[in-house]
Order: structure tokens, then C-alpha cells, then sequence
């Protein structure tokens, strides 16, 4: 009589491959969107020959337009918060104080801010502090 016994065959696999998933540093990141920042059909073009999809390479752009791709926090600009203390307050109430120069009319000093988004602020020098932290807080809400 033979051996009807259930006899599982067991077989061992094991994994050498990593697969397709590779790691990209932020330099070669910033490389490559900078690269496909061309014009029409340079996001296709360049996702090709890295050999990266186009979905990829769509999220790493809009992570470089919002500043979010390759900036640590100590490279994002911040305001610095200042205080006045009481003493130079009263010291300079009581100093004579010479009249503010006013601007001259034919020419304006003008700043310009790059906020980390990439969008680009035009504003005169002489613009009102707590005027211009309202307009980049609406500008750029990080």
C-alpha cells in the first residue's frame, strides 16, 4: 500500500532584491525639479530619464513652491521680536527729537522680500512695521 499522507512542500524564499524604492537626498531632489522646470512637457521628459514617476516628480515641485523641499528651519527667515524697554522709552520723550525726514516725492525707496513660497514682495522702505506683518502673514501663513 502506498503512503497517502499529506506531505506540504515548504519552500524558502529569500529576499536579495531592495526592490524599486530608492532614497533621494535633498540635493539631488532639488537637481532634478530644477531641471524640469522648463516649459511644457519637461516634468514627463525629465521623470524619464531619471527613471522616476511623473507623480513623484509632480510632488517634489509643489514641495519646491512651497518651500518645503530642501529647507531646514534655521534656513527659513523669521522676524525677530522686539521690545522697547521702559528707560529708553522715557529717555527719549525727554530728548528733543529731530522731525522724521519725509521721503522725497520723485524717489522711493523700495524693499523687496522673497517670501519661502518663491512669491516676490515689492513695498516701500518706509512701510508701516505692523502693516507689512499683516501682508506676509497673508501672504505666505507659515
Amino acid at each position: 500500500m502506498s503512503d497517502h499522507r499529506y506531505r506540504p512542500e515548504v519552500e524558502i524564499l529569500s529576499v536579495t532584491d531592495t526592490g524599486r524604492r530608492r532614497r533621494w537626498t535633498d540635493e539631488e531632489k532639488l537637481r532634478i525639479v530644477e531641471e524640469s522646470l522648463g516649459g511644457r512637457g519637461r516634468v514627463a521628459e525629465t521623470a524619464r530619464r531619471h527613471d522616476i514617476g511623473r507623480t513623484l516628480l509632480v510632488r517634489w515641485r509643489r514641495q519646491y513652491r512651497e518651500g518645503r523641499l530642501g529647507v531646514t528651519n534655521e534656513d527659513c527667515p523669521r522676524f525677530t521680536p522686539l521690545t522697547i524697554a521702559a528707560s529708553d522709552a522715557l529717555a527719549s520723550q525727554s530728548a528733543p527729537q529731530a522731525p522724521a525726514p519725509a521721503p522725497a516725492a520723485a524717489h522711493l525707496e523700495m524693499a523687496e522680500i522673497t517670501l519661502v513660497n518663491g512669491r516676490r514682495l515689492s513695498v516701500a522702505a518706509t512701510i508701516d512695521p505692523v502693516v507689512l506683518v499683516r501682508l506676509l502673514q497673508a501672504l505666505d501663513p507659515t
